[in-house]
């Protein structure tokens, strides 16, 4: 039988989840000048060069997009932590499987569920 989240864990899970934030944080901050608007000026740049340039940054901006959604899924797994629904599933209410909860600390659904919703 599987393992399921207790309080006892609070503290542990809060820590894994500020950790992540702050990377993604770091990470995003990092990457700010990748993202900044693509210089047109032809002299300094050729056309190949910018849409170099261009592509870099949308995949710059494409990356920065699901560390934001990664950030709100965290954000309100920290929410659940401190209303005492953390490790539930959202669906049946159920609770999610430890390890489930230690790879992924904002998974909202149980296997069962997350199966069922995918297939």
């Amino acid at each position: 039988m599987a393992e399921h989240f207790k309080g006892k864990d609070s503290p542990r899970f809060e820590t894994l989840i500020r950790s992540e934030l702050a990377e993604l944080h770091r990470l995003s901050t990092g990457t700010e000048a990748d993202r900044a608007p693509v210089e047109l000026d032809q002299q300094s740049v050729g056309r190949l060069s910018r849409m170099d340039a261009i592509q870099g940054q949308a995949l710059a901006q494409a990356s920065d997009q699901r560390r934001q959604a990664r950030r709100v899924a965290l954000e309100m797994a920290l929410r659940r932590l401190e209303t005492g629904e953390f490790g539930e599933c959202l669906d049946c209410g159920e609770a999610i499987s430890l390890r489930r909860l230690e790879i992924d600390p904002a998974a909202t659904l149980c296997i069962s569920c997350a199966q069922t919703n995918t297939g």
